[in-house]
């Protein structure tokens, strides 16, 4: 079920230009809420899986802001998987 916290951070995924303030902590939860599931890999690495579509991403540190280009992946993977804002 997707509440209006989730629905804010896929509207971020999607703005243009793309945002420098997505926390990837919000993304995985997003993720989830909509019925996918997030699995740990090796180091800093996260795969996504959604709709049948997987994508591996790395989980930002120190700080928990996702940069530029990951939002542009992230963009991709959900338009991937059916999803729209």
């Amino acid at each position: 079920m997707v509440n209006n916290r989730h629905q804010k951070t896929l509207s971020a995924i999607f703005a243009r230009p793309n945002r420098a303030d997505l926390r990837w902590p919000d993304v995985e939860v997003l993720v989830v809420a909509l019925g996918g599931e997030v699995t740990e890999g090796e180091g800093s690495r996260v795969r996504l899986a959604l709709n049948g579509v997987r994508a591996v991403f790395h989980r930002p540190h120190p700080r928990p802001e996702t940069d530029k280009g990951a939002i542009t992946s992230l963009r991709r993977f959900f338009e991937a998987a059916g999803v729209k804002p």
